[in-house]
C-alpha cells in the first residue's frame, strides 16, 4: 500500500461546512484505490491559485510533511490543470495526482470484462494526452501504483501521435460495441418486456437491491464503485409477469468528463428504460447533495422523459420512529422507503413497479384452435405469455397485453376467464 496524504481545499464559507464530507469522500475514494492515508490537509484560501492549486505556503507545508512521513502519493481532491499538476510536482519531488486520475485508476481495477477495460483505457488517454505537452522523460517519474493503472507506463511514455492512434483504435472498437448493444435493445424492445435501470449515487445499495429483486448473488461491497460493468437480469412479479432488470455504475459528485464520454456506451441502456429507479442512500449526511449529483448527471446524459421511481434505501440504519425529511416533499407515487438488506419495504417497490410497468396491460384468456396454431407465434412479440396448456382440439393462453394489439383475435378470447 502507498503512503497517502489527502489535500483539500475549500475557497467558500459553504465549502467550509461541507470540507469534511468532502475528505471523507475522498477518503472512502482513496482506500478503495488501496492507499494508505497517512495524513489529511487542509486549506481555506479565497481564491485558487493558477500556479500552484493552492497557497505557496501550503506547498511548502506538504513538502515538509511528506519528508517527514515518507509518503509515496499526494492525492488532491480537485482537479489539476496540466500546469498546477507540473508546478506542484517540480515543488513537491514525487507522484501527485488528482480527484479524476484517482476515480480512473478505480476503474483500471474494477473493470473486468473487454468492454469496461477499453472504456477506461479510452478515459485515462484522453485525460493524459493534453498533459504530455512538455513533460518528456518526467511521465516516467510517476511508475507503478495508484494513479497509474490500466494503459501502463509504457504507453505513458509514447508520444502524442502513438496515443492519438491508440485513441482511435478504442473509439472504433467502442463503436462496434454500440452497435451490437443497440442490436441487442432492439431485439428486446421488438417485444413488451419492459426494461428498468438501477441508479445512484456509488455506495447507495444498488448492487444490494439488484440482488434482492433479481434473488442473485452478485459481489457487493461498501467499497466505492463496486459495480462497473452492467448486469442485465430478469426479475419475476408475483403472477407470472416479470421485467428486465439493469444495474449501472455508481455516479458521484463531478465524475470525470473522459468517463462520462467513454462510458456513453455502457449508459445508453439507461435511455431505454421504461422506469429508472434512483436508490439513496437515505443514512448519508449528504443525501441531497447526492440526489442532486445523480440527476445532474441523467440530465448531462440527455435522460429527461423517462419516470423515476425514488428509492430511499437503508433505513433499517435511521433511528426507529425517524421519517426521512424529504418524505414529505415527494410524492408516494414516485417513492419508496425501503431497506435492501432486510427486504423491508420491497414487497411495496414491486406491487409499485407492477403497477406502473403494466399498467396499459389487461389479463386475457385465449383459446386458440389447433388448426390455427400458427398465430401463435407472433405472440411473444406484442404480449407477455404467462401460461400455456393445451388439449386434444385447442392451445389455451394466459396473457398480458395491451387492449388495442389484441383486438385483431377477439375471436379467440374466452369469455368470463378461466380457472387458471
Amino acid at each position: 500500500m502507498e503512503k497517502t496524504i489527502l489535500v483539500h481545499l475549500a475557497t467558500s464559507k459553504q465549502e467550509r461546512a461541507e470540507a469534511e464530507e468532502a475528505i471523507k469522500e475522498l477518503r472512502g475514494l482513496a482506500r478503495t484505490a488501496g492507499a494508505d492515508i497517512i495524513r489529511e490537509i487542509f486549506q481555506f484560501r479565497p481564491e485558487i491559485s493558477p500556479k500552484y492549486f493552492i497557497g505557496e505556503g501550503k506547498v511548502e507545508e506538504i513538502r515538509r510533511v511528506k519528508e517527514e512521513t515518507q509518503a509515496d502519493l499526494i492525492i488532491f481532491d480537485h482537479n489539476l490543470s496540466p500546469i498546477q499538476q507540473r508546478s506542484l510536482e517540480d515543488a513537491i519531488p514525487g507522484k501527485i495526482i488528482d480527484r479524476t486520475q484517482l476515480i480512473l485508476d478505480i476503474f483500471a481495477q474494477r473493470a473486468h470484462s473487454k468492454e469496461g477495460i477499453l472504456q477506461v483505457e479510452l478515459a485515462q488517454l484522453s485525460y493524459r494526452l493534453p498533459r504530455l505537452s512538455g513533460r518528456g522523460k518526467a511521465l516516467s517519474r510517476l511508475g507503478g501504483g495508484i494513479g497509474t493503472r490500466g494503459p501502463g507506463e509504457k504507453k505513458l511514455e509514447e508520444d502524442r501521435r502513438r496515443i492519438k492512434h491508440r485513441i482511435s483504435l478504442i473509439k472504433k472498437e467502442i463503436i462496434g460495441v454500440q452497435k451490437r448493444r443497440a442490436q441487442q435493445r432492439r431485439s428486446r424492445r421488438r417485444g413488451p418486456i419492459p426494461l428498468v435501470s438501477l441508479v445512484g449515487y456509488t455506495n447507495a445499495g444498488k448492487s444490494t437491491l439488484f440482488n434482492r429483486l433479481s434473488k442473485e448473488s452478485m459481489f457487493t461491497s461498501p467499497q466505492l464503485f463496486a459495480t462497473l460493468d452492467p448486469v442485465l437480469r430478469r426479475v419475476s412479479l408475483p403472477g407470472g409477469l416479470y421485467f428486465f432488470l439493469s444495474d449501472t455504475v455508481g455516479f458521484i459528485k463531478r465524475l470525470p468528463v473522459e468517463l462520462i464520454e467513454s462510458f456513453k456506451a455502457t449508459l445508453e441502456e439507461i435511455k431505454e428504460s421504461d422506469c429508472i429507479l434512483h436508490v439513496i442512500d437515505t443514512h448519508s449526511s449528504q443525501c441531497f447533495d447526492q440526489i442532486e449529483a445523480v440527476e445532474n448527471i441523467l440530465f448531462d446524459l440527455g435522460i429527461k422523459d423517462i419516470p423515476v421511481l425514488k428509492v430511499f434505501n437503508k433505513m433499517d440504519l435511521l433511528p426507529k420512529q425517524a421519517e426521512h425529511p424529504e418524505k414529505n416533499s415527494v410524492s408516494p407515487a414516485t417513492s419508496v422507503y425501503l431497506s435492501a438488506k432486510t427486504g423491508e419495504g420491497v414487497e411495496e417497490l414491486r406491487e409499485k413497479l407492477r403497477s406502473y410497468l403494466f399498467r396499459n396491460m389487461n389479463c386475457y384468456y385465449l383459446s386458440i384452435p389447433k388448426t390455427k396454431k400458427n398465430i401463435i407465434s407472433s405472440f411473444s412479440k406484442w404480449s407477455i405469455v404467462l401460461k400455456r396448456r393445451e388439449n386434444r382440439e385447442n392451445i389455451e393462453m394466459k396473457i398480458m397485453a395491451d387492449p388495442k394489439l389484441v383486438i385483431n383475435f377477439a375471436p379467440y378470447i374466452k369469455r368470463g376467464g378461466t380457472n387458471w
